[in-house]
């Protein structure tokens, strides 16, 4: 994400666009210029930008889970971040004196425009204060004047009525920038009647809009778009109550069309759907929390077994928290120092770059080859797409990114096209679990003297062969089974449209990221259990 933020802020200044700016040092002057006297105002061009900045936030739901609601942690950590990130002043001065951008009214490029009312208010205070001030100097110093007290009465209540607006506004300021909103939540969460407050998740949800309503006003300041990132993780290990809070926290930031956030979350669903399946969470979805799951995560990323050299890499990432081996890779580091002066790189590096972008342009072309067929009418496999827009994304979602996991490893692609990846995406998405007994089946096998030709056998006849132990474990796989769709498309699709053999199915399961592969392992264990 790091790579395509500083790609796009590259591309944008070639195309002779402004440089952006941050609200840090003389920014941060012309930030409060900006919020005091002008509104933002969103432009087509502000809308054509397409260089962004990513807000990274770490949320551990471990660290919080001591607390009564753990959703409120993830909200105060939010916030806090915001404030750390763009500054306390700025974000103080927006509690009192900030706007929402509004939509450009034809085609105009104008993005600030005068806050009329603002300065003739301020003007005037700025005027009353000053003929306050005057008449209380003239009943003070003029001879012949000192004493009637009843211009000085009045010049003193001028100046004091006019000078209370601006110090009450300098208050607020004041105020919001010394209680943060991280502050104000733990405060509300720490009330004796936080249990019965009605108006309490209206507050909370009101914080949440003026973090959204200034993200908006510091994306037309900086001239790029933000989007705030928060990475979750360690949810499995909290208590099931406190995991139903997370989801609904979510629910809540996203339930904006336009809310800048984007949930990666890191999670074990074997785990998870127990948890979310024993609170309150479930009542309209038959209580089955991988459908609450399916509904709730836009685009799904199954990590696949871990292959040769992650295993490598992971070994090498838990060497590095030894202190005792780090002189290893210390003097690696030296070598390779050494090395690079002898000029021996410069030609690898060369090299390099253009397989990459050769590798980037053949994954372009077969995620369009893929789509095509997804959206051609007459292709068969259009026939085969859900009527949900959730799964329809979740496919559009998934396909480039099995694709590109497809190309990485040159062996598979050569054998296989476009047209039968984003086959296999359809498959995992519609039946994931037969498709997940099947794969079980043929990995079981193969733990057995394998046949000759095993690989050219079909799944379908795979399938055929152990559905029988299937229909037996149907109640053990009760909500598993829920999640596929009519079976009687499941043996069109693979019996006659998408005949995929034994061995393609091997290699499409090293790619396969949106088949939760939780589902399979307890098949195994079921089977194990059936056979002793």
């Amino acid at each position: 994400m790091r790579e395509e933020m500083a790609r796009r802020e590259a591309a944008e200044l070639l195309r002779g666009h402004r440089k952006p700016r941050s609200p840090h040092g003389w920014g941060l002057l012309v930030a409060l210029w900006l919020l005091a006297f002008y509104e933002p105002v969103v432009t087509e061009g502000h809308l054509r930008r397409k260089n962004l900045e990513f807000i990274f936030i770490r949320f551990s739901a471990w660290e919080f889970a001591g607390c009564d609601k753990l959703w409120a942690g993830l909200v105060t950590t939010l916030c806090h971040h915001i404030r750390q990130h763009f500054g306390a002043l700025p974000l103080s001065v927006f509690h009192v004196l900030g706007s929402r951008p509004r939509f450009a009214s034809g085609f105009s490029q104008r993005e600030w425009i005068l806050k009329k009312g603002t300065c003739l208010r301020l003007w005037g205070l700025l005027l009353v204060l000053g003929v306050g001030i005057a008449i209380l100097l003239v009943a003070l110093l003029v001879p012949g004047i000192k004493d009637h007290h009843a211009l000085k009465v009045v010049g003193s209540a001028v100046a004091s009525l006019s000078g209370s607006s601006l110090v009450l506004g300098a208050l607020s300021i004041l105020k919001n920038f010394l209680v943060s909103e991280k502050k104000k939540i733990e405060r509300l969460t720490d009330s004796d009647r936080f249990a019965g407050q009605l108006g309490f998740m209206s507050k909370i949800r009101g914080e949440v809009e003026v973090l959204v309503d200034f993200l908006a006003f510091m994306e037309v300041f900086e001239r790029r778009r933000l989007r705030v990132v928060l990475e979750i993780t360690s949810l499995d290990l909290c208590y099931p109550e406190k995991v139903a809070g997370v989801f609904n926290a979510m629910a809540t930031l996203l339930s904006d069309a336009n809310a800048p956030f984007i949930f990666l979350l890191a999670v074990d669903p074997s785990v998870i759907v127990p948890c979310l399946e024993q609170t309150g969470c479930m009542k309209g979805l038959a209580d089955n929390g991988y459908l609450y799951l399916n509904r709730a995560v836009t685009l799904p990323f199954s990590i696949p077994e871990m292959g040769s050299r992650s295993r490598l890499r992971s070994v090498e990432a838990a060497i590095q928290t030894r202190e005792d081996l780090m002189y290893r890779i210390i003097a690696g580091n030296v070598a390779k120092t050494r090395g690079g002066r002898g000029g021996g790189c410069g030609g690898a590096a060369a090299s390099v770059v253009p397989s990459w972008k050769e590798a980037d342009s053949e994954a372009v072309a077969w995620i369009h080859e893929a789509f095509r067929c997804l959206h051609d009418g007459s292709d068969v496999l259009s026939r085969y797409l859900p009527e949900n827009g959730a799964n329809v994304r979740r496919i559009v979602n998934t396909v480039p990114i099995t694709l590109r996991l497809l190309l990485h490893r040159r062996g598979s692609a050569a054998a296989l096209s476009p047209r039968a990846a984003a086959a296999w995406v359809v498959l995992a998405d519609r039946w994931p679990c037969r498709l997940s007994w099947t794969l079980q089946c043929l990995q079981d096998s193969e733990h057995d003297v394998p046949a000759p030709g095993s690989s050219g056998k079909s799944l379908w006849s795979i399938f055929q062969e152990h559905v029988g132990e299937l229909s037996a474990l149907k109640q053990a796989l009760g909500k598993v089974l829920s999640l596929d769709d009519d079976p009687e498309l499941f043996r069109a699709f693979l019996a006659r449209d998408f005949p995929f053999s034994a061995g393609e199915a091997r290699e499409f399961l090293g790619v396969t990221v949106n088949l939760d592969h939780s589902i399979r392992h307890q098949m195994g264990l079921l089977r194990a259990l059936a056979r002793l």
